[in-house]
């Protein structure tokens, strides 16, 4: 099994692991995936095709003799992967296999050339998941040959020597391919797991059609989920299943992910209904940094002034009523929230007393990264902070005047709030031990594309 998922990685980067459809995410791996999976699927390759090569059985004498062989080394200096269009992925490799004859007091080695094929069909899962099968496989043996300072051999038995261990090579090489796909599949499982978002969300991601591949990429839309406390966010709105344009990303990178606008939109909702986005300020008497406090916004409101001689502290309860909005644009990603914000002070009995509330609109711009398999955000605030007076029970307020100080409390926190929250990240599809590298975020008219490498570590 563990050479099976090592080896998996000769199809599992060749798999789209991210998707698209309501929420929408689309995934193409080119042939520069094609060729870092080449690489480093060598040695898995080696080690797989070390299968056992049962006794030959000499029939030149008067009774048969028992010969045993045994393979030292296999070497794959060469792995070819292309795609198969509207199929899979076409897998070619030379493999040199050196054995071991033991015949006599000297023991003979033999070098044996092989060219493996193997064909390998993608579909989609019933469960949501890539599913991988070999379609067809055969071995072209080249001739045999005696390696310098081996015990030399009468041609008459090298030849049925060689055809004894290509009858053996070309099933169980085969069968042994076969093997690992199957073992794949098990890999490739954890396309769907859940990944958490927050301490009580998650993200599913699961294939949602057929592949579409090309002679050039491969490409699989996925439909990402995100739960909150175990039940599923669902968008109010219909969505519209979502494309990739054919030319977006980086030129030459292995992996071109687009993510859509929905999925920001339901990741938005998600944080909205867990009350992350809520946040409380609460000022301090004695503190140059945050002048929350009565004896500050009296000098704004003389009706406060009147009720609180003695300075109190003052706190904000920022709540999310309506929905974030994220907006994207070509080369620009910005978000909008509305939150209301009550003033209060606390009275004797351990509770706060309203003086007054506000409607507050805050744009802020989205600066997008992404960190290992996680898309993680940054942000600044765009413009002023805009505030309407909701309510009062301190009399008129004058909001120019009050903006200035409620602004600049207000502000500084809420940026902290949501870069810590931000910052955590969504995950991106992904198999077990598989990462983006060098990735490029760049925005378009409602969705956003990554490009960049992969790397897969054990």
């Amino acid at each position: 099994m563990a050479q099976a998922c090592r080896l998996g990685l000769l199809l599992a980067l060749l798999l789209p692991v991210v998707g698209a459809s309501m929420p929408g995410t689309v995934v193409r791996l080119n042939e520069a995936a094609l060729s870092y999976v080449s690489e480093i699927g060598k040695a898995p390759l080696q080690r797989a095709l070390q299968v056992t090569v049962p006794d030959f059985l000499d029939r030149s004498g008067e009774r048969l003799r028992p010969t045993r062989i045994q393979i030292l080394n296999v070497h794959v200096p060469h792995i070819h992967l292309k795609f198969i269009a509207g199929f899979g992925v076409r897998l070619s490799a030379a493999a040199n296999f050196t054995f071991k004859v033991f015949r006599g007091p000297e023991h003979l080695e033999l070098l044996l050339p092989v060219v493996l094929q193997a064909d390998v069909h993608v579909a989609q899962g019933s469960i949501g998941t890539p599913v991988v099968s070999i379609s067809t496989c055969f071995s072209l043996f080249d001739n045999a040959i005696v390696l310098d300072g081996s015990n030399s051999m009468a041609p008459a038995l090298l030849v049925p020597l060689q055809q004894h261990i290509n009858a053996v090579l070309r099933d169980k090489l085969c069968l042994s391919i076969a093997s690992l796909v199957q073992d794949l599949n098990v890999h490739m499982g954890t396309v769907i797991g859940l990944t958490p978002v927050g301490p009580e969300s998650q993200i599913r991601y699961s294939v949602v059609n057929v592949p579409n591949i090309t002679n050039d990429y491969i490409s699989l839309d996925l439909n990402a989920v995100l739960f909150l406390l175990g039940k599923p966010i669902v968008l109010p709105l219909d969505v519209t299943p979502f494309v990739l344009p054919e030319h977006v990303g980086t030129i030459g990178a292995m992996a071109t992910v687009g993510l859509s606008q929905d999925l920001f939109d339901s990741a938005l909702l998600l944080l909205q209904k867990a009350g992350a986005l809520n946040l409380d300020i609460t000022g301090q008497l004695k503190s140059d940094d945050n002048p929350l406090n009565t004896s500050m916004l009296g000098q704004l409101i003389p009706e406060v002034a009147r009720q609180f001689p003695e300075p109190m502290p003052v706190v904000l309860k920022a709540r999310l009523g309506a929905t974030p909005v994220a907006m994207l644009r070509t080369n620009n990603a910005t978000l909008r929230l509305q939150p209301f914000v009550e003033v209060l002070v606390p009275a004797s009995n351990s509770a706060f007393q309203s003086l007054f509330s506000l409607d507050v609109v805050v744009t802020l711009s989205l600066q997008l990264s992404v960190s290992k398999v996680k898309l993680q955000a940054t942000t600044s605030v765009l413009g002023d902070v805009q505030l309407t007076v909701a309510s009062s029970n301190v009399g008129f307020i004058d909001t120019d005047q009050v903006h200035a100080l409620v602004g600049t409390v207000f502000e500084k926190p809420l940026l902290d709030h949501l870069n810590a929250l931000l910052g955590i990240g969504i995950g991106l599809p992904s198999v077990v031990n598989l990462q983006y590298v060098t990735p490029e975020v760049s925005v378009y008219e409602g969705y956003v594309v990554i490009s960049g490498g992969l790397l897969y570590q054990r």
